[in-house]
């Protein structure tokens, strides 16, 4: 069977990294792309410049996968974040390794790593413009490919990874969760993850376009548990917020969103007593100065109307007139800024896609489909999704890999 020919449905990160690595193992491989070119999704992530995996340990890692972490225990062990950067250094893409250990191309240019993708796989393997219909299958085995024009085209072996809803655009239509449902596979409904947040509270809007850095986010649970803490940077838009913080929360949110809360510690570096010291001094500088002018120093200037308005203290009061009592409440809300999260932005927005193929029904060694012989999953399409920080692009190459060393 190792010579055969195996048929690839999705010309992403997740298909063309499987394919490359099933070429260089002397298997011939098509991969089939909806799209006009392939890795069109890889092009956007890391706003541009692609941050392709996290330089952590395989042990760091699992607690930063927000679903279904087990399945993918031997896919991380097969191929780690470390045989991420090794192998593109390989393939002529030089990498660096940033804050949180985001690791990116030295170029700060996703096309490089789309480049040595489509390299790895060999560009004469790729089919664009082509529309997969559905996986044929008889007595529980695969028999290859139904196309859209009619065609059909033969194989023992297909993967499938048309990734998930997001970003639509790219070729992600959902297509795959529709081809595995008719082969009966269970599909998780799909919903959004790492994606912006609509806010219960309208000031957010007042601050559209303001981003802050250094700032320690935290969510709660209904019942009041801290669900993710994270220093990082965020930022407000017209609707509530988005940014790297609020899209690694979303993914922790499911069902009624009010029940959930947020805060955001303005100033993570100083304690309660450290800020109080600090607004003291701020205030003993400008004693006879409104309280709504006296904040330069300490808060973005955007940012101040709506802090004074949040704090009950009228802003014409001299900074020498307020008590203590007013000063520590007001430290007290920069260091716990609430936020009530309403509504997640539409799906296609979203970073990445929760939910997706059972992984009850898939081999975790193999990526193959227990109940279609010759079946194979890949990446995004599968039931599993991670916080943000170059976690998700690893999953693809984990999963892209173990199956195709398993062909």
């Amino acid at each position: 069977m190792g010579s055969e020919p195996v048929l690839v449905v999705g010309g992403g990160a997740a298909g063309l990294f499987c394919a490359g690595i099933a070429r260089r193992r002397g298997i011939p491989v098509t991969v089939l792309e909806r799209s006009a070119r392939p890795a069109r999704k890889v092009l956007i992530t890391g706003k541009g410049r692609c941050n392709l995996t996290n330089h952590c340990t395989v042990e760091e890692f699992f607690p930063r996968v927000c679903t279904n972490s087990r399945f993918l225990y031997s896919a991380l062990r097969g191929f780690s974040p470390q045989d991420t950067m090794a192998l593109f250094e390989q393939l002529g893409v030089p990498l660096k390794t940033e804050r949180g250990d985001r690791v990116f191309p030295v170029s700060d240019r996703a096309a490089d790593v789309a480049d040595a993708l489509v390299r790895l796989c060999g560009e004469q393997n790729i089919r664009t413009n082509t529309r997969v219909k559905e996986v044929l299958a008889r007595e529980g085995e695969v028999r290859g490919l139904l196309l859209e024009d009619g065609r059909e085209l033969p194989a023992q072996r297909v993967v499938l990874a048309t990734g998930g809803l997001s970003y639509p655009a790219t070729g992600s239509t959902g297509d795959g969760y529709r081809m595995a449902a008719a082969l009966g596979h269970t599909v998780v409904p799909p919903r959004p993850a790492l994606v912006p947040l609509v806010t219960r509270e309208r000031w957010c809007g007042e601050l559209m376009g303001l981003s802050l850095r250094n700032v320690t986010l935290t969510l709660y649970s209904p019942a009041g548990k801290v669900l993710f803490r994270e220093l990082g940077e965020m930022l407000f838009t017209h609707f509530g917020v988005s940014g790297p913080l609020v899209l690694s929360a979303s993914s922790h949110l499911s069902g009624e969103l009010e029940r959930y809360r947020m805060e955001i510690d303005l100033k993570p570096g100083l304690d309660a007593a450290q800020l109080d010291a600090r607004l003291l001094r701020d205030f003993s500088e400008v004693p006879n100065r409104d309280f709504a002018n006296a904040l330069d120093k300490l808060l973005p200037r955007k940012l101040i109307p709506v802090a004074v308005r949040l704090s009950g203290i009228p802003p014409a009061t001299k900074v020498n007139a307020i008590t203590r009592e007013q000063r520590r409440g007001f430290g007290a809300l920069l260091k716990a800024l609430p936020l009530t999260p309403k509504a997640f932005r539409p799906v296609e927005e979203a970073i990445v896609t929760a939910g997706g193929v059972s992984v009850k029904e898939v081999n975790p060694k193999t990526m193959e489909s227990k109940l279609v012989k010759g079946l194979y999953f890949a990446g995004e399409l599968l039931d599993v999704d991670a916080v943000t920080g170059g976690f998700n692009l690893q999953i693809a190459w984990s999963t892209g890999f173990a199956a195709a060393n398993n062909f």
